[in-house]
């Protein structure tokens, strides 16, 4: 289930489904020491003795050192979500190698749409729900699919075109259609594309509720200033 990632981090088993603890252990060393590289050489101690009884203590350790968002989740999310923040250092550190990779792949004739080829049941596409969920707030679901349908609509309903437009005839702001995904800066770095997305969707929400609030500020400026511009004559004060 992680072969494409494992792959593209040049894994020496790509195929290996870490179903036991001592290959997990061997996998978080092995990113660590070859890709991630948080540590320093002679801080990785305790995450490389996988046969000590304090290594889950050290491991733990090492998840909030990352700022991993899943630290309790089931083990193959947390390989997920390792594996795709190990990718993505390794992409920051080959920019120019990667970018001719997906000219290439961009260039190439597509044959169908890439969402008919998802597995909407995989561990990965389960994991990538539960992390978007998290972001957004949303409350679990034993069923994902579920908790994805809340997801839409959550965005359907806060950034669908419709949404936009009725803010706009209460408001008068400029709609927030004209800052795309694609073309904003999120300002810090997630672990994988569909979190990115998300956080990029939250700022624009956070953008919003700002300019709804400028907008009061504005109004109320402008009232204050009516009346110290235009003060009313009380004649009974001789003012």
């Amino acid at each position: 289930m992680f072969k494409r990632k494992l792959q593209a981090l040049e894994y020496q088993n790509p195929t290996d489904t870490f179903s036991d603890e001592t290959s997990f252990r061997g996998l978080i060393v092995w990113l660590e020491d070859q890709k991630v590289r948080h540590y320093k050489i002679e801080d990785r101690a305790g995450l490389r003795n996988i046969t000590s009884d304090d290594w889950q203590l050290a491991f733990k350790k090492y998840l909030d050192d990352l700022s991993c968002p899943i630290a309790d989740a089931e083990k193959n999310a947390l390989i997920d979500w390792l594996l795709g923040y190990a990718v993505r250092l390794e992409y920051g550190d080959n920019v120019e190698k990667y970018s001719k990779v997906s000219s290439a792949t961009a260039a190439a004739p597509k044959d169908s749409n890439p969402l008919e080829k998802l597995d909407f049941n995989s561990p990965e596409f389960k994991a990538g729900v539960e992390s978007l969920a998290k972001l957004l707030q949303i409350p679990p679901h034993p069923d994902h699919l579920v908790v994805l349908k809340a997801v839409c609509l959550l965005v359907k309903e806060k950034l669908s075109k419709e949404a936009i437009d009725k803010a706009l005839k209460l408001k008068g702001t400029k709609p927030l259609s004209v800052l795309p995904l694609d073309k904003m800066e999120l300002g810090f770095e997630t672990s994988d594309y569909v979190t990115t997305e998300a956080a990029k969707i939250l700022r624009l929400l956070h953008i919003k509720e700002l300019r709804e609030l400028q907008t009061l500020a504005n109004e109320a400026i402008i009232a204050v200033q009516a009346l110290t511009a235009n003060p009313k004559t009380d004649t009974k004060l001789e003012k």
